[in-house]
């Protein structure tokens, strides 16, 4: 009794056609943009500036972990408490979320945290954050609508 076995396996043609295409697309996409032949998204700081869009509000902020878990939110020029987020449902979790991820980067920058966070509102509607230690913005309009509510509170006309 014999027992033939084949183990050989064969993509079509056609596939591998159209895998190599969209490695070669995808690929010349990237290096389009690399070289400027193909715009970037947009940075809002640089399209905010391009239009003229300026600041309607700031606020600086620093942010103190407890010993109890929560966050103390405190105006950094006044030193007044603004707030302590103990859970989820005041926003503390985004805050700490976003808090944690700009703290790492203090970090693994040999910074401390001393320096404040900015708050901003522009007259576009935007509402950012700026580490002012790095440098580093994040827009909270791309959290939704809720997690924008977190930080724009801690402005003092805070509509979100």
């Amino acid at each position: 009794m014999s027992l033939v076995h084949d183990h050989e396996s064969t993509v079509s043609r056609q596939v591998l056609l159209l895998a190599g295409g969209l490695v070669s697309i995808t690929l010349l996409l990237t290096a389009a943009v690399s070289f400027g032949l193909v715009p970037r998204e947009a940075v809002p700081a640089v399209a905010r500036a391009q239009a003229g869009v300026a600041a309607v509000e700031s606020r600086n902020l620093s942010f103190a972990d407890r010993a109890d878990g929560a966050v103390a939110v405190i105006d950094a020029d006044s030193k007044e408490t603004l707030a302590v987020l103990l859970g989820e449902n005041d926003g503390g979790g985004f805050i700490r979320g976003v808090m944690r991820g700009l703290a790492r980067e203090r970090r693994m920058s040999g910074l401390g945290a001393e320096a404040p966070f900015s708050l901003t509102r522009w007259e576009n509607g935007s509402l950012s954050l700026v580490d002012t230690a790095t440098g580093r913005s994040i827009e909270l309009g791309s959290f939704g609508p809720e997690n924008r509510k977190a930080f724009a509170r801690f402005l003092k006309s805070p509509r979100a």
